[in-house]
Protein backbone atom coordinates (compact mmCIF):
# COMPACT_ATOMS: atom_id res chain seq x y z
CA UNK A 1 0.00 0.00 0.00
CA UNK A 2 1.44 3.37 -1.02
CA UNK A 3 1.55 5.93 1.80
CA UNK A 4 0.08 9.43 1.53
CA UNK A 5 3.56 11.13 1.60
CA UNK A 6 4.73 8.80 -1.19
CA UNK A 7 1.78 9.75 -3.42
CA UNK A 8 2.48 13.42 -2.66
CA UNK A 9 6.11 13.02 -3.72
CA UNK A 10 5.06 11.22 -6.92
CA UNK A 11 2.66 14.03 -7.85
CA UNK A 12 5.34 16.65 -7.31
CA UNK A 13 7.86 14.72 -9.40
CA UNK A 14 5.38 14.48 -12.29
CA UNK A 15 4.81 18.24 -12.18
CA UNK A 16 8.48 19.20 -12.30
CA UNK A 17 11.11 17.32 -14.38
CA UNK A 18 13.94 19.12 -12.57
CA UNK A 19 12.80 17.53 -9.29
CA UNK A 20 13.39 14.07 -10.80
CA UNK A 21 16.93 15.12 -11.64
CA UNK A 22 17.67 16.69 -8.25
CA UNK A 23 15.99 14.05 -6.07
CA UNK A 24 18.97 11.59 -6.01
CA UNK A 25 21.32 14.42 -5.00
CA UNK A 26 18.91 15.58 -2.28
CA UNK A 27 18.62 12.04 -0.94
CA UNK A 28 22.43 11.71 -0.93
CA UNK A 29 22.76 14.99 1.00
CA UNK A 30 20.46 13.63 3.71
CA UNK A 31 22.74 10.66 4.41
CA UNK A 32 24.84 11.25 7.53
CA UNK A 33 27.92 9.72 5.94
CA UNK A 34 27.62 11.85 2.79
CA UNK A 35 29.73 14.72 4.14
CA UNK A 36 32.53 12.30 5.02
CA UNK A 37 32.40 10.83 1.51
CA UNK A 38 32.66 14.27 -0.09
CA UNK A 39 35.57 15.23 2.20
CA UNK A 40 37.33 11.96 1.37
CA UNK A 41 36.86 12.53 -2.35
CA UNK A 42 38.24 16.10 -2.15
CA UNK A 43 41.22 14.88 -0.12
CA UNK A 44 41.97 12.23 -2.76
CA UNK A 45 41.69 14.82 -5.55
CA UNK A 46 44.03 17.18 -3.68
CA UNK A 47 46.65 14.45 -3.13
CA UNK A 48 46.48 13.23 -6.74
CA UNK A 49 46.63 16.77 -8.11
CA UNK A 50 49.55 17.78 -5.87
CA UNK A 51 51.55 14.71 -6.98
CA UNK A 52 50.64 14.78 -10.67
CA UNK A 53 52.60 16.37 -13.53
CA UNK A 54 50.36 19.44 -12.95
CA UNK A 55 51.44 19.86 -9.33
CA UNK A 56 52.60 23.43 -9.96
CA UNK A 57 49.07 24.47 -10.94
CA UNK A 58 47.79 23.09 -7.62
CA UNK A 59 49.92 25.54 -5.64
CA UNK A 60 49.53 28.44 -8.07
CA UNK A 61 45.72 28.24 -8.07
CA UNK A 62 45.49 28.68 -4.29
CA UNK A 63 47.97 31.59 -4.40
CA UNK A 64 45.80 33.54 -6.85
CA UNK A 65 45.07 36.93 -5.31
CA UNK A 66 41.53 38.24 -4.96
CA UNK A 67 40.38 41.41 -3.27
CA UNK A 68 38.09 44.39 -3.04
CA UNK A 69 38.80 48.06 -3.62
CA UNK A 70 36.65 50.92 -2.29
CA UNK A 71 38.30 54.25 -3.04
CA UNK A 72 41.73 54.19 -1.41
CA UNK A 73 40.87 51.12 0.67
CA UNK A 74 42.29 47.90 -0.79
CA UNK A 75 41.86 44.48 0.76
CA UNK A 76 43.59 41.79 -1.29
CA UNK A 77 44.56 38.29 -0.18
CA UNK A 78 45.36 34.92 -1.74
CA UNK A 79 42.57 32.43 -2.45
CA UNK A 80 44.09 30.15 0.19
CA UNK A 81 43.84 32.98 2.73
CA UNK A 82 40.19 33.69 1.83
CA UNK A 83 39.38 30.00 2.39
CA UNK A 84 41.26 29.57 5.67
CA UNK A 85 40.33 32.91 7.25
CA UNK A 86 37.09 33.75 5.43
CA UNK A 87 35.12 30.63 4.59
CA UNK A 88 36.35 28.86 7.72
CA UNK A 89 34.88 31.70 9.79
CA UNK A 90 31.48 30.51 8.52
CA UNK A 91 32.46 26.95 9.46
CA UNK A 92 33.27 28.14 12.98
CA UNK A 93 29.99 30.08 13.02
CA UNK A 94 28.16 26.77 12.51
CA UNK A 95 30.36 25.21 15.20
CA UNK A 96 29.27 28.03 17.52
CA UNK A 97 25.59 27.43 16.70
CA UNK A 98 26.01 23.69 17.39
CA UNK A 99 27.72 24.42 20.70
CA UNK A 100 24.93 26.82 21.72
CA UNK A 101 22.22 24.32 20.74
CA UNK A 102 23.87 21.49 22.66
CA UNK A 103 24.20 23.69 25.76
CA UNK A 104 20.57 24.86 25.57
CA UNK A 105 18.67 21.74 24.55
CA UNK A 106 21.16 18.99 23.68
CA UNK A 107 23.40 16.55 25.51
CA UNK A 108 25.23 19.37 27.27
CA UNK A 109 22.02 20.87 28.71
CA UNK A 110 21.93 18.36 31.57
CA UNK A 111 24.95 18.31 33.89
CA UNK A 112 24.54 14.60 34.55
CA UNK A 113 24.37 13.67 30.86
CA UNK A 114 27.06 16.15 29.87
CA UNK A 115 29.71 14.92 32.29
CA UNK A 116 30.58 11.77 30.31
CA UNK A 117 31.29 13.48 26.92
CA UNK A 118 32.94 16.44 28.69
CA UNK A 119 35.26 14.16 30.68
CA UNK A 120 35.96 12.00 27.63
CA UNK A 121 36.75 15.04 25.47
CA UNK A 122 39.06 16.41 28.18
CA UNK A 123 41.01 13.16 28.17
CA UNK A 124 40.96 13.17 24.38
CA UNK A 125 42.68 16.55 24.38
CA UNK A 126 45.16 16.16 27.24
CA UNK A 127 46.58 12.73 26.30
CA UNK A 128 47.42 13.62 22.64
CA UNK A 129 48.96 16.94 23.72
CA UNK A 130 51.08 15.13 26.34
CA UNK A 131 52.25 12.52 23.80
CA UNK A 132 53.14 15.24 21.30
CA UNK A 133 55.07 17.14 23.99
CA UNK A 134 56.96 13.94 24.85
CA UNK A 135 58.35 13.77 21.30
CA UNK A 136 58.91 17.50 20.81
CA UNK A 137 59.70 19.19 24.13
CA UNK A 138 62.57 21.62 23.63
CA UNK A 139 62.53 21.20 19.84
CA UNK A 140 61.50 23.57 17.03
CA UNK A 141 58.09 21.93 16.64
CA UNK A 142 57.15 22.17 20.32
CA UNK A 143 54.44 24.77 19.72
CA UNK A 144 52.44 22.33 17.55
CA UNK A 145 51.02 20.48 20.57
CA UNK A 146 47.48 21.65 19.69
CA UNK A 147 47.45 19.80 16.35
CA UNK A 148 46.63 16.26 17.63
CA UNK A 149 44.03 17.53 20.12
CA UNK A 150 41.28 18.03 17.52
CA UNK A 151 38.56 15.69 16.24
CA UNK A 152 36.88 16.09 12.84
CA UNK A 153 33.19 15.72 13.63
CA UNK A 154 32.11 15.22 10.00
CA UNK A 155 34.53 12.35 9.32
CA UNK A 156 34.02 10.72 12.73
CA UNK A 157 30.21 10.78 12.61
CA UNK A 158 30.28 9.84 8.93
CA UNK A 159 32.40 6.76 9.63
CA UNK A 160 30.04 5.69 12.41
CA UNK A 161 26.98 6.39 10.25
CA UNK A 162 28.23 3.80 7.72
CA UNK A 163 27.50 1.15 10.36
CA UNK A 164 23.83 2.14 10.35
CA UNK A 165 21.53 0.58 12.95
CA UNK A 166 24.18 -1.89 14.05
CA UNK A 167 25.42 0.79 16.44
CA UNK A 168 23.07 2.13 19.16
CA UNK A 169 21.95 5.73 18.65
CA UNK A 170 23.30 6.58 22.10
CA UNK A 171 26.86 5.85 20.86
CA UNK A 172 26.43 8.33 17.99
CA UNK A 173 25.04 10.90 20.44
CA UNK A 174 28.03 10.35 22.73
CA UNK A 175 30.52 10.82 19.88
CA UNK A 176 28.69 13.93 18.64
CA UNK A 177 28.63 15.54 22.10
CA UNK A 178 32.29 14.60 22.60
CA UNK A 179 33.22 16.22 19.28
CA UNK A 180 31.26 19.37 20.20
CA UNK A 181 33.17 19.68 23.49
CA UNK A 182 36.37 18.98 21.55
CA UNK A 183 35.47 21.89 19.23
CA UNK A 184 35.08 24.16 22.27
CA UNK A 185 38.56 23.13 23.40
CA UNK A 186 39.99 23.72 19.91
CA UNK A 187 38.44 27.20 19.75
CA UNK A 188 39.93 28.10 23.15
CA UNK A 189 43.34 26.74 22.13
CA UNK A 190 43.28 28.81 18.91
CA UNK A 191 42.15 31.94 20.74
CA UNK A 192 44.67 31.71 23.58
CA UNK A 193 47.74 29.99 22.15
CA UNK A 194 47.67 30.61 18.39
CA UNK A 195 46.93 34.32 18.36
CA UNK A 196 49.48 36.81 17.03
CA UNK A 197 50.44 40.11 18.67
CA UNK A 198 47.29 42.03 19.49
CA UNK A 199 46.32 45.37 17.94
CA UNK A 200 44.22 46.72 20.80
CA UNK A 201 42.49 49.45 18.77
CA UNK A 202 41.04 46.95 16.30
CA UNK A 203 40.21 44.58 19.16
CA UNK A 204 38.26 47.40 20.84
CA UNK A 205 36.30 48.02 17.63
CA UNK A 206 35.64 44.29 17.49
CA UNK A 207 34.21 44.58 20.99
CA UNK A 208 31.90 47.36 19.78
CA UNK A 209 30.52 45.12 17.00
CA UNK A 210 30.08 42.27 19.50
CA UNK A 211 28.13 44.59 21.83
CA UNK A 212 25.94 45.65 18.89
CA UNK A 213 25.21 41.98 18.16
CA UNK A 214 24.30 41.37 21.80
CA UNK A 215 22.11 44.48 21.79
CA UNK A 216 20.25 43.23 18.72
CA UNK A 217 19.63 39.96 20.55
CA UNK A 218 18.26 41.75 23.62
CA UNK A 219 16.04 44.00 21.49
CA UNK A 220 14.51 40.96 19.81
CA UNK A 221 15.94 41.57 16.33
CA UNK A 222 15.44 38.36 14.34
CA UNK A 223 16.37 39.22 10.75
CA UNK A 224 19.62 37.43 9.75
CA UNK A 225 20.80 40.33 7.57
CA UNK A 226 21.36 42.51 10.68
CA UNK A 227 23.54 39.84 12.27
CA UNK A 228 25.35 39.29 8.95
CA UNK A 229 26.35 42.96 8.70
CA UNK A 230 27.54 43.31 12.30
CA UNK A 231 29.12 39.85 12.16
CA UNK A 232 31.11 40.86 9.06
CA UNK A 233 32.33 43.94 10.95
CA UNK A 234 33.35 41.75 13.90
CA UNK A 235 35.23 39.39 11.54
CA UNK A 236 37.10 42.27 9.84
CA UNK A 237 38.13 43.89 13.15
CA UNK A 238 39.35 40.55 14.53
CA UNK A 239 41.24 39.95 11.30
CA UNK A 240 43.25 43.16 11.84
CA UNK A 241 43.48 42.77 15.63
CA UNK A 242 45.68 39.66 15.65
CA UNK A 243 43.01 37.39 17.17
CA UNK A 244 42.30 34.71 14.60
CA UNK A 245 39.28 35.81 12.58
CA UNK A 246 37.52 32.44 12.88
CA UNK A 247 36.96 33.17 16.59
CA UNK A 248 34.64 35.95 15.41
CA UNK A 249 32.45 33.25 13.88
CA UNK A 250 32.00 31.48 17.21
CA UNK A 251 31.34 34.72 19.11
CA UNK A 252 28.81 35.90 16.51
CA UNK A 253 27.00 32.55 16.75
CA UNK A 254 26.55 33.00 20.50
CA UNK A 255 24.57 36.22 19.88
CA UNK A 256 22.00 34.64 17.53
CA UNK A 257 18.56 34.52 19.24
CA UNK A 258 17.49 31.08 20.46
CA UNK A 259 13.94 32.08 21.45
CA UNK A 260 10.77 31.47 19.45
CA UNK A 261 7.93 34.01 19.33
CA UNK A 262 5.12 31.47 19.68
CA UNK A 263 5.04 28.07 21.38
CA UNK A 264 3.86 24.77 19.89
CA UNK A 265 0.27 25.13 21.14
CA UNK A 266 -0.07 28.59 19.62
CA UNK A 267 1.44 27.34 16.36
CA UNK A 268 -0.99 24.40 16.17
CA UNK A 269 -3.98 26.63 16.83
CA UNK A 270 -2.86 29.30 14.37
CA UNK A 271 -1.82 26.74 11.76
CA UNK A 272 -5.18 24.91 11.84
CA UNK A 273 -7.06 28.18 11.60
CA UNK A 274 -4.99 29.30 8.60
CA UNK A 275 -5.33 25.93 6.84
CA UNK A 276 -9.10 26.10 7.32
CA UNK A 277 -9.06 29.62 5.90
CA UNK A 278 -6.98 28.36 2.95
CA UNK A 279 -9.42 25.50 2.30
CA UNK A 280 -12.53 27.70 2.20
CA UNK A 281 -10.96 30.68 0.39
CA UNK A 282 -10.60 29.09 -3.03
CA UNK A 283 -11.76 26.36 -5.37
CA UNK A 284 -9.97 23.01 -4.98
CA UNK A 285 -7.40 22.39 -7.70
CA UNK A 286 -7.20 26.01 -8.81
CA UNK A 287 -3.93 27.91 -8.72
CA UNK A 288 -3.25 29.70 -5.45
CA UNK A 289 -2.33 32.76 -7.50
CA UNK A 290 -5.99 33.21 -8.43
CA UNK A 291 -7.19 33.40 -4.82
CA UNK A 292 -6.25 36.39 -2.69
CA UNK A 293 -7.57 34.66 0.44
CA UNK A 294 -5.37 31.61 -0.11
CA UNK A 295 -2.33 33.79 -0.78
CA UNK A 296 -2.94 35.63 2.50
CA UNK A 297 -3.26 32.32 4.37
CA UNK A 298 0.00 31.02 2.85
CA UNK A 299 1.92 34.19 3.81
CA UNK A 300 0.53 34.12 7.36
CA UNK A 301 1.33 30.40 7.68
CA UNK A 302 4.89 31.09 6.54
CA UNK A 303 5.16 33.80 9.19
CA UNK A 304 3.83 31.39 11.82
CA UNK A 305 6.50 28.83 10.80
CA UNK A 306 9.20 31.48 11.20
CA UNK A 307 7.83 32.52 14.60
CA UNK A 308 7.78 28.97 16.01
CA UNK A 309 11.34 28.33 14.81
CA UNK A 310 14.24 30.21 16.37
CA UNK A 311 16.68 32.26 14.24
CA UNK A 312 19.41 29.96 15.56
CA UNK A 313 17.65 26.89 14.11
CA UNK A 314 16.90 28.57 10.79
CA UNK A 315 20.48 29.71 10.30
CA UNK A 316 21.89 26.33 11.26
CA UNK A 317 19.54 24.50 8.86
CA UNK A 318 20.18 26.90 5.97
CA UNK A 319 23.97 27.15 6.37
CA UNK A 320 24.75 23.55 7.32
CA UNK A 321 24.54 22.15 3.75
CA UNK A 322 26.83 24.94 2.47
CA UNK A 323 29.39 24.23 5.20
CA UNK A 324 29.16 20.46 4.80
CA UNK A 325 29.17 20.21 1.01
CA UNK A 326 31.09 23.33 -0.02
CA UNK A 327 33.22 25.03 2.63
CA UNK A 328 34.75 21.93 4.23
CA UNK A 329 35.41 20.18 0.88
CA UNK A 330 37.03 23.35 -0.52
CA UNK A 331 39.15 23.60 2.64
CA UNK A 332 40.22 19.97 2.19
CA UNK A 333 40.96 20.53 -1.49
CA UNK A 334 43.16 23.55 -0.75
CA UNK A 335 44.96 22.17 2.32
CA UNK A 336 45.30 18.41 1.88
CA UNK A 337 47.45 18.55 -1.25
CA UNK A 338 50.82 17.30 -0.06
CA UNK A 339 53.60 16.84 -2.63
CA UNK A 340 55.34 13.64 -1.56
CA UNK A 341 58.11 13.55 -4.17
CA UNK A 342 61.46 15.24 -3.94
CA UNK A 343 61.85 15.37 -0.19
CA UNK A 344 59.56 16.67 2.51
CA UNK A 345 59.81 20.33 3.17
CA UNK A 346 63.43 20.42 2.13
CA UNK A 347 64.33 17.42 4.28
CA UNK A 348 65.17 13.86 3.28
CA UNK A 349 63.68 12.60 6.57
CA UNK A 350 60.42 10.67 6.30
CA UNK A 351 57.69 12.85 7.88
CA UNK A 352 56.42 9.93 9.95
CA UNK A 353 59.85 9.55 11.58
CA UNK A 354 60.28 13.24 12.35
CA UNK A 355 59.53 14.24 15.95
CA UNK A 356 56.59 16.40 14.78
CA UNK A 357 55.25 13.56 12.65
CA UNK A 358 55.62 11.03 15.46
CA UNK A 359 53.96 13.36 17.96
CA UNK A 360 50.94 13.90 15.70
CA UNK A 361 50.67 10.26 14.62
CA UNK A 362 50.93 8.79 18.12
CA UNK A 363 48.85 11.60 19.57
CA UNK A 364 45.89 11.10 17.22
CA UNK A 365 46.02 7.31 16.94
CA UNK A 366 46.92 6.32 20.51
CA UNK A 367 46.48 9.50 22.54
CA UNK A 368 42.82 9.87 21.55
CA UNK A 369 42.07 6.20 22.28
CA UNK A 370 43.77 6.26 25.66
CA UNK A 371 42.52 9.68 26.74
CA UNK A 372 38.85 9.25 25.77
CA UNK A 373 38.52 5.67 27.02
CA UNK A 374 40.47 6.00 30.28
CA UNK A 375 38.85 9.31 31.29
CA UNK A 376 35.40 7.86 30.52
CA UNK A 377 36.19 4.77 32.59
CA UNK A 378 37.40 6.86 35.53
CA UNK A 379 34.33 9.13 35.38
CA UNK A 380 31.93 6.16 35.46
CA UNK A 381 33.89 4.25 38.14
CA UNK A 382 33.93 7.34 40.38
CA UNK A 383 30.17 7.74 39.75
CA UNK A 384 30.77 11.19 38.24
CA UNK A 385 29.02 10.12 35.04
CA UNK A 386 26.83 7.26 33.87
CA UNK A 387 27.12 5.03 30.81
CA UNK A 388 24.05 5.52 28.53
CA UNK A 389 21.65 2.61 28.02
CA UNK A 390 22.68 0.05 25.37
CA UNK A 391 26.21 1.53 25.32
CA UNK A 392 29.03 -0.85 26.25
CA UNK A 393 32.70 -0.24 26.90
CA UNK A 394 33.67 -1.68 23.48
CA UNK A 395 31.37 0.99 21.98
CA UNK A 396 33.18 3.69 23.95
CA UNK A 397 36.55 2.35 22.80
CA UNK A 398 35.42 2.27 19.16
CA UNK A 399 34.19 5.86 19.45
CA UNK A 400 37.54 6.78 21.03
CA UNK A 401 39.33 5.35 18.00
CA UNK A 402 37.18 7.44 15.65
CA UNK A 403 37.99 10.47 17.79
CA UNK A 404 41.51 10.19 16.37
CA UNK A 405 40.29 11.45 12.98
CA UNK A 406 41.71 14.95 13.26
CA UNK A 407 41.64 16.03 9.62
CA UNK A 408 39.85 19.42 9.18
CA UNK A 409 40.48 20.85 12.64
CA UNK A 410 43.99 19.40 12.88
CA UNK A 411 44.92 20.77 9.45
CA UNK A 412 43.53 24.15 10.46
CA UNK A 413 45.57 24.29 13.70
CA UNK A 414 48.66 23.01 11.85
CA UNK A 415 48.35 25.96 9.45
CA UNK A 416 48.38 28.31 12.43
CA UNK A 417 51.21 26.55 14.26
CA UNK A 418 53.59 25.98 11.32
CA UNK A 419 52.67 28.71 8.80
CA UNK A 420 55.63 29.32 6.49
CA UNK A 421 57.64 26.49 8.03
CA UNK A 422 58.79 23.21 6.39
CA UNK A 423 57.21 21.52 9.40
CA UNK A 424 53.75 22.23 7.95
CA UNK A 425 54.27 19.61 5.23
CA UNK A 426 55.40 17.06 7.83
CA UNK A 427 52.35 17.87 9.96
CA UNK A 428 49.97 17.44 7.02
CA UNK A 429 51.39 14.04 6.04
CA UNK A 430 51.09 12.86 9.64
CA UNK A 431 47.53 14.20 10.06
CA UNK A 432 46.34 12.45 6.90
CA UNK A 433 48.08 9.19 7.85
CA UNK A 434 46.87 9.24 11.46
CA UNK A 435 43.29 10.13 10.46
CA UNK A 436 43.20 7.23 7.98
CA UNK A 437 44.55 4.77 10.59
CA UNK A 438 42.15 6.02 13.28
CA UNK A 439 39.16 5.88 10.93
CA UNK A 440 39.86 2.35 9.71
CA UNK A 441 40.65 1.10 13.23
CA UNK A 442 37.49 2.55 14.74
CA UNK A 443 35.26 1.34 11.89
CA UNK A 444 36.65 -2.21 11.96
CA UNK A 445 36.50 -2.41 15.78
CA UNK A 446 32.87 -1.20 15.91
CA UNK A 447 31.94 -3.60 13.08
CA UNK A 448 33.41 -6.56 15.00
CA UNK A 449 31.73 -5.34 18.20
CA UNK A 450 28.31 -5.16 16.54
CA UNK A 451 28.70 -8.64 15.03
CA UNK A 452 29.74 -10.05 18.40
CA UNK A 453 26.68 -8.49 20.08
CA UNK A 454 24.37 -9.84 17.36
CA UNK A 455 25.72 -13.38 17.87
Amino acid sequence: MVSQPSRLIERRLKRSPIRRILLPFQEFARIEAASGMVLLACTAVALIWANSPWRETYHSVWQTHLGVRVGDFVFEKSLHYWINDGLMAIFFFIVGLEIKREILVGELASVRRALLPITAALGGMLAPAAIYAFFNVGKEGAHGWGVPMATDIAFAIGAMALLGKRIPTAVKVFLTALAIVDDIGAVLVIAVFYTADLAWAYLAWGGVFLLLLLLCNRLGVRHPLVYLLFGAGLWLMFLYSGVHATIAGVLAAMTIPARNLIDSDEFLEEGRMLLDHFEFSGIHGDSVASSGGQQTAVVMLETACENVETPMQRLEHSLHPWVTFFIMPVFALSNAGVTLEGGHGGSSVNPLFHSVGLGILFGLVFGKQIGIFVFSLIAVRLNIAVLPKEVTWPHIYGAACLGGIGFTMSLFIANLAFEGSPLLLIAKVSILSASAIAGVTGFVFLTLTSRSRQR
